[in-house]
């Protein structure tokens, strides 16, 4: 059986240890795309497939490269990706599955720098041309959303305890990954990934969509 065969029974198992093992092992190879492939089609229904396939994502360098590729400032390229692996998180469903992964997120990433470029708008000048470069209007941010400390603390609330301890301690607390990862004995990629999804739940509750916190 071949690594994508033993990954796709890992995936249908639930066996996430498996899983993540054989996906990571393929992000610096030509199988990528078809181990995202296969994330993608069980994030559909598993919520711990969405962490791995932003995992992996973090992990492989796409995301960063995209966010790297279209901004001058080197420095925004951290939140961009940020930005970036949160929507993924959020919007998995709409992957339809008839383009590469990569193709998908590309399109997410361009949105973040077009989001991050108008932001910067309020303090730089910035031509309509240096937008059109990257294409697309720009969705709505977790940072943009209107809401109050209690409706914000309900849907922290809320969260599955696997997501909501790593938000508080990242977002509330101020803690660095790496400290995350030590007080929780995770890895500091699976950190990541949750903080990401932990987020999209949260920004997905605060704007009413699909009344709960699924993704």
């Amino acid at each position: 059986m071949g690594e994508l065969e033993e990954l796709e029974a890992a995936l249908r198992a639930a066996d996430v240890r498996t899983a993540r093992r054989l996906s990571l092992g393929m992000t610096g190879t030509d199988r990528l795309d078809e181990a995202l492939a296969l994330l993608a089609r069980q994030s559909r229904q598993d919520p711990a497939a969405v962490d791995l396939l932003v995992e992996v994502l973090d992990a492989s360098g796409t995301i960063r490269r995209f966010a790297r590729a279209a901004l001058l400032d080197h420095t925004a390229v951290d939140d961009v990706s940020q930005d970036a692996m949160i929507s993924v998180a959020a919007s998995i469903g709409s992957y339809d599955g008839r383009g590469k992964v990569t193709t998908w997120v590309h399109s997410i990433v361009r949105r973040r720098v077009v989001d991050h470029l108008r932001r910067q708008r309020a303090t730089a000048p910035l031509t309509d041309e240096a937008i059109e470069t990257v294409e697309a209007a720009p969705g709505p941010r977790m940072s943009s959303l209107i809401a109050t400390r209690a409706s914000v603390q309900a849907a922290l609330e809320a969260l599955p305890e696997l997501y909501r301890l790593p938000v508080v301690m990242r977002d509330l607390e101020g803690q660095a990954y790496a400290d995350i990862s030590q007080a929780l004995g995770r890895p500091t990629g699976t950190v990541k990934a949750q903080i990401s999804s932990g987020r999209a739940m949260v920004a997905a509750r605060l704007r009413g969509e699909g009344g709960g916190l699924g993704l």
